[in-house]
């Protein structure tokens, strides 16, 4: 499995990807997010599925890219041109795939500024090779393991968040996926890019880059938990079940305990 998230806020853009690539049984660390940059375009693209699937479309889309990687002005028309290597990724491979009882499966996430954009974008990109632009009403999305991170995501993080307050919900969304995901794991690769920059910042943490703040998560979770006050909850250990009084089949009153300890019949 995969986590990979991208977050767009009014600042710019921020993304998270963990390394762990499963295979059978082995496990080895890949990088699942690719940066092409020069002059005034500025991307990054972060994809999860099929390993051998990802790596071909990506070497097509790269030849691309250096033969008329300038012609590109808006991001979506690079996000369309990574769907069409998707696509012919999938016409060569789809059917052998599919005899060998694998499902073709690539998911892309391509964030950026390029010159002919106003703002710095983010996509999410389908295995069908279409596409949905993230926005401000969900500013983030997962391709992946999306279910542990996602409640974090959707209570704590907005789009007027700041890139820094949504690195570090991005980080907590990791951190409850790696918690709970075998197939998810350190290290990860971060990529910051701020809005009409056309710079993007790239950097590797490992799982000892942030003991100290897992331990801190952690013990503020408890901490917060114990302070939580819950008035539905209050006095409900003192209280004791009663049960109706109900007809055996041979037409006797079973027995049904009251508060008191004492039987009713």
């Amino acid at each position: 499995m995969t986590f990979c998230l991208g977050m767009k806020v009014k600042g710019g853009l921020v993304g998270i990807a963990d390394t762990r690539i499963t295979t059978g049984s082995e496990c080895i660390t890949a990088k699942k997010v690719s940066i092409h940059q020069h002059g005034r375009h500025s991307m990054f693209l972060m994809t999860s599925g099929l390993r051998s699937v990802r790596d071909k479309a990506l070497t097509y889309f790269e030849e691309v890219i250096d033969e008329r990687g300038r012609t590109f002005d808006k991001l979506y028309k690079v996000v369309n041109e990574f769907g069409r290597q998707i696509r012919r990724v999938a016409e060569e491979d789809g059917a052998a795939l599919k005899e060998s009882g694998l499902e073709f499966n690539l998911n892309a996430l391509i964030g950026g500024q390029l010159e002919g954009d106003r703002e710095h974008k983010l996509f999410l990109l389908y295995p069908e090779g279409n596409w949905v632009e993230v926005g401000q009403g969900t500013p983030y999305h997962i391709i992946g393991s999306a279910r542990y991170g996602k409640p974090i995501l959707d209570r704590a993080l907005t789009f007027d968040s700041a890139m820094e307050y949504a690195l570090k919900v991005g980080y907590l969304a990791f951190d409850a996926t790696f918690m709970s995901a075998t197939d998810v794991s350190f290290p990860i690769d971060v990529v910051l890019y701020r809005h009409n920059t056309y710079d993007i910042i790239e950097h590797r943490f490992e799982k000892d880059d942030f003991r100290e703040a897992a331990a801190a998560w952690q013990a503020s979770m408890v901490e917060s938990i114990n302070k939580m006050s819950i008035s539905n909850f209050e006095g409900v250990f003192e209280k004791t079940l009663t049960l109706p009084v109900r007809t055996s089949t041979l037409g006797m009153s079973m027995v049904e305990p009251m508060p008191n300890g004492k039987k009713k019949r």
